[in-house]
């Protein structure tokens, strides 16, 4: 009987903690612009990239990324499921973050 209590304990604390680490995570997005398709996509993926770290998140699933061409430039934005991991990191903007 002890052994069964234990085991239910053990189980309340995993789904606990299970539900607490995800209850920390959200979509995060960035937008890239720039004259041309390619520079555009690693704008946005990059700059993605960069939002996260500086969050003190870590990037979890797939990155999606939709562009649309205009007249002049192509604009790009991307989106994906970021959990916290550590604390935030000091940021100018999307580019530069100080490494702690």
């Amino acid at each position: 009987m002890r052994s069964l209590k234990l085991s239910l304990a053990a189980a309340a604390v995993i789904c606990a903690l299970s539900t607490a680490a995800q209850a920390d995570c959200r979509k995060v997005a960035a937008v890239g612009q720039a004259v041309t398709h390619d520079i555009a996509y690693l704008f946005s993926t990059h700059g993605l990239a960069n939002v996260i770290y500086g969050q003190g998140r870590v990037g979890k699933g797939p990155v999606h990324t939709k562009c649309n061409d205009g007249s002049g430039t192509t604009t790009c934005h991307s989106t994906q499921m970021a959990c916290k991991v550590t604390t935030p990191k000091t940021c100018f903007g999307a580019w530069l973050c100080l490494p702690m």
